[in-house]
């Protein structure tokens, strides 16, 4: 095997020469760190087990290995591998049967000649949160210009609160991909109400006569991890406007069910790709201002509309509060403040004329 290794050899104690890399049935494999030595790697391999976003960075967005399965039949009746299962990083993968496919063509020689491989199968895996069943990891909290009420996390958003309140440090269970001692599974988190391991803040800063801005903030309450290229996708009917973001790289997602609503938006090389731990005395963030163009047929600050539909951290949905809890504007129209108060000078006017005559 190139680009990848199983995790365990098994029994392999039939055979007396070249010993097989794995005599499992059904062996897990891994990938290799990109540091590994040359002999081990194959092309378009080892990613440490981290795919890029394909908008992010294509070249990163798949990785591949190499392994040698007995020998070939000379009638041509390979049989494909009967299951597999995707864990990354948790159990929420399901994968179709394998099914043949048109043999993969590939370039040599710089692109003059080509290469067909013998024969190709094809599984697709597909993600739900249901099958995953875990425990969420983040939420969304909210605030505006227009109201100094700030709409919080709702509380266990990604559990309860054990701890006592005057805790700084809590503990939460978090999946791991293989572990035989369960205490294992406990992350340190900073303590809160939600007890999610990364909140994201959107707060409506200011309203342009044809721009609005936004301020979107990533916090990470862990307390020993980091999340290494991150990247946050937003759902918002405002994104289907030129927008802008000034410390975020961001790409637009069209989508068939929601048009140009989504948006994905992640760091910048050598600047904020990195979203560290946080401490006792201070909170591990980033954070950025993003200018969005009005649609003065649709925009409005009423009922919310200027908050997201959706939030989902590292493709993970982020818990959001009900609609009627969002910031709303102040009580009262402009136009009937005005008719109230000349009501009110006309009423005053009336009784002086009275009271004098």
């Amino acid at each position: 095997m190139n680009g990848a290794f199983a995790t365990e050899q098994g029994n392999c104690s039939l055979f007396k020469f070249d010993i097989p890399h794995s005599c499992e049935d059904s062996p897990v494999i891994l990938d290799l760190m990109p540091e590994a030595s040359p002999e081990n790697r194959s092309e378009g391999c080892c990613r440490s087990g981290v795919l890029s976003a394909w908008a992010v960075d294509p070249s990163k967005s798949f990785s591949s290995f190499e392994i040698s399965v007995g020998s070939t039949d000379e009638d041509g009746n390979e049989q494909p591998p009967v299951n597999i299962t995707l864990m990354a990083p948790g159990p929420g993968y399901t994968c179709s049967p394998f099914l043949d496919s048109s043999p993969t063509i590939s370039s040599v020689i710089d692109g003059k000649r080509e290469v067909q491989v013998f024969r190709t199968w094809k599984s697709t895996c597909t993600y739900s949160i249901f099958v995953d069943n875990k425990t969420p990891v983040c939420c969304v909290s909210l605030s505006a210009f227009y109201n100094p009420s700030i709409t919080p996390c709702p509380s266990c958003s990604c559990g309860c609160r054990k701890a006592s309140k005057s805790s700084v440090q809590c503990t939460r269970d978090e999946y791991q991909l293989s572990s035989t001692d369960s205490a294992t599974n406990l992350s340190s988190v900073r303590c809160s109400d939600h007890m999610c391991p990364v909140r994201v803040h959107w707060h409506v800063k200011t309203n342009y006569i044809n721009h609005w801005r936004v301020k979107l903030t990533v916090s990470n309450y862990n307390y020993n991890r980091n999340y290494s290229n991150w990247n946050i996708l937003v759902q918002h009917p405002g994104f289907s406007q030129s927008t802008e973001a000034f410390s975020f790289n961001r790409s637009q997602l069209p989508s068939f069910r929601f048009g140009d609503e989504l948006a994905l938006f992640w760091g910048i090389e050598d600047f904020n790709t990195e979203l560290v731990q946080s401490t006792e005395s201070n909170m591990g963030y980033v954070t950025t201002d993003v200018l969005l163009e009005k649609d003065l047929e649709s925009f409005t600050l009423s009922n919310g509309w200027a908050f997201p539909r959706r939030v989902y951290f590292n493709g993970d949905n982020c818990h959001m509060a009900l609609p009627d809890t969002f910031p709303m504007l102040p009580n009262g129209n402009p136009k009937q403040s005005l008719s109230l108060y000349l009501f009110i000078l006309l009423f005053f006017l009336e009784l002086f004329v009275l009271v004098k005559v």
